[in-house]
């Protein structure tokens, strides 16, 4: 029996990416000495590019076809969207200081809420106006379709860099809530707008707002039950692999039950991964259960990290585009810079000038550090196949590969300098107090 043209399993498909992403990490570590991150981006690109160098080379090889093929099997949008995101979103919110995102609630909520709205109407605006000169005919719709997808900053990103730098608290808090939050928000405008532009009708700000509120307020809620029943679960005992279980099936079983609901997944493992990592750990953990259970969240954290982004990389190979995309995608990442400078400065006037995220250099960071990753891939890669879907992928990877070549790799530095900042402003503020 012939065996060679046996279809891929899903096991398959897991595997290969988990041993090309095990192999390319230990090359990034003994050869590039790239952040992990950014090291498996490139690579994964890299390895794109060669593949359809050596297509148009040896076009019987094709081995960028099986590569196409193998990323179609494996859906990168369900992967990431159904699978994926749940375990990263929990994972973050476990390191989350709830205590100082109490503190900056009022940023947090602005810059995950109107920051995102604004984001989206100012990206389509700039966007439609940009193809209008080009004379492409793109439906205003589909430019603020684009506008939802782009607007939220990537979690997993965020949280990365904000594990290594010292950040202060209050700042670390803001980035990482907005982070966490926002990306649920722009996922629930992204799917209100697709519905209105596949179904031509006119959209109603008032029946956007209901459904809004509808998924937005049934993820928190959900998340708020998952994670007070997990709660209580692990407070009534004390067996560590018990309680990482329970822990897994909050994450599992509630993203299960927010998609059968049609309501926001994302934030329900937001508000369910918070509970857990500051009232669970105190009050419901014993120190051995509390080391198991951050231990364990912390390498699914880092295996699905790794997994992702060389899935990033990989994913060049699916766009190959023509002219009029690649103006589009190279205007997609000022467009997107400007509008996330406009809405952070428009979400803070709210904020009263203090020490915390008001300062000039905080928001630089906040601004800078608005890094754009896998959720805006998977979801520009849910739209049907056509001359829409080409253009709008070409704009989206060259704000993610923009986002994560250049701004991550860059926003150490830019923190560093805001951290020495805000530490000279506090110095100074008793002085001026005494005054």
């Amino acid at each position: 029996m012939d065996h060679s043209a046996a279809p891929l399993s899903a096991f398959d498909l897991a595997a290969i990416v988990t041993v090309a992403a095990a192999v390319l990490g230990w090359v990034n570590y003994h050869v590039l000495r790239l952040p992990n991150v950014i090291g498996l981006t490139v690579m994964g690109a890299a390895v794109s590019v060669l593949l359809l160098i050596s297509n148009a080379i040896a076009p019987g090889l094709a081995m960028d076809d099986w590569v196409a093929d193998m990323l179609v099997r494996m859906n990168f949008s369900d992967t990431l969207l159904e699978g994926m995101l749940s375990f990263l979103l929990f994972a973050g919110a476990l390191h989350v200081d709830l205590g100082a995102l109490r503190r900056e609630w009022l940023p947090v909520l602005l810059l995950s809420t109107i920051g995102v709205v604004l984001s989206t109407v100012l990206v389509g605006l700039a966007l439609y106006g940009f193809v209008m000169l080009l004379g492409i005919g793109l439906p205003m719709i589909w430019c603020f379709v684009f506008g939802a997808l782009i607007a939220p900053t990537d979690p997993v990103s965020v949280l990365g860099i904000m594990k290594q730098m010292k950040v202060p608290p209050l700042l670390q808090a803001t980035v990482t809530g907005e982070s966490l939050f926002n990306d649920g928000v722009g996922i629930v405008v992204f799917t209100i707008l697709l519905g209105a532009a596949v179904s031509g009708a006119d959209f109603s700000v008032a029946e956007g707002a209901r459904l809004f509120a509808i998924e937005a307020g049934g993820g928190i809620l959900v998340g708020l039950l998952a994670g007070t029943a997990a709660f209580y679960a692990m407070r009534s005992m004390d067996d560590y692999p018990i309680e990482v279980l329970i822990s897994l099936a909050v994450v599992m079983g509630g993203y299960a039950l927010c998609t059968r609901l049609h309501i926001s997944g994302p934030l329900a493992m937001a508000v369910a991964g918070l509970l857990i990592g500051n009232q669970g750990t105190l009050h419901a953990m014993s120190d051995t259960t509390r080391d198991y259970l951050i231990k364990f969240w912390e390498v699914i954290d880092e295996l699905l990290n790794s997994a992702l982004f060389l899935l990033i990389g990989l994913e060049v190979i699916a766009i190959v585009p023509a002219w009029n995309q690649l103006w589009v995608g190279l205007a997609a990442i000022p467009i997107a810079l400007l509008a996330r400078a406009v809405a952070v400065r428009a979400s803070l006037l709210a904020v009263r000038l203090r020490r915390g995220t008001n300062q000039p250099a905080a928001r630089r960071v906040l601004i800078w550090g608005g890094l754009r990753g896998g959720i805006s891939i998977a979801l520009v890669l849910t739209l049907l196949a056509g001359p829409i879907r080409d253009l709008l992928l070409a704009a989206t990877f060259a704000a993610v590969l923009f986002s994560v070549l250049v701004q991550r790799a860059t926003l150490g530095p830019l923190i560093d300098k805001a951290k020495d900042e805000m530490n000279a402003m506090q110095a100074a503020t008793p002085h001026d107090d005494g005054r």
